[in-house]
């Protein structure tokens, strides 16, 4: 299923992605939470809008009785906004980026009923030439 996923994603096709999700599932990320199928397309959607050309590309995981862990990186060209969690848009940079994080994603029944997303936002916001606040 995680290859169907990420297949369907990486092709944009965020409507086919969000079938790998049970109905009331949740998606925790840096920029928020999504709750439901058409709440994780929208959400889906906002990556692609600011990074177009994303590709996610697994690279290691673990299984543990209804729990799947999956490592990954990201590599795409930043070339539309991006919504930063304190609401903030990033316009355009142009600039290429490789994030590398993970998922730890809760099964039920074939599907995911929780998604949890871990990536390094300073390593993603350095890249993007973003300037990190102060402690």
């Amino acid at each position: 299923m995680t290859d169907e996923l990420i297949t369907a994603f990486n092709a944009a096709d965020f409507e086919r992605a969000a079938t790998y999700f049970a109905p009331q599932a949740t998606y925790v990320c840096p920029g928020g939470i999504a709750e439901g199928r058409a709440e994780i397309a929208s959400f889906f959607a906002l990556y692609h809008e600011g990074f177009p050309d994303l590709v996610v590309t697994p690279h290691g995981g673990a299984v543990c009785g209804d729990l799947v862990v999956l490592e990954w990186i990201v590599t795409s060209t930043h070339t539309g906004p991006f919504l930063l969690p304190s609401g903030e848009i990033v316009p355009p940079t142009g600039r290429r980026v490789a994030v590398r994080g993970c998922d730890v994603r809760t099964m039920e029944d074939g599907l995911i009923s929780s998604q949890r997303v871990y990536y390094d936002q300073l390593e993603m916001l350095s890249q993007l030439g973003v300037p990190c606040p102060s402690p």
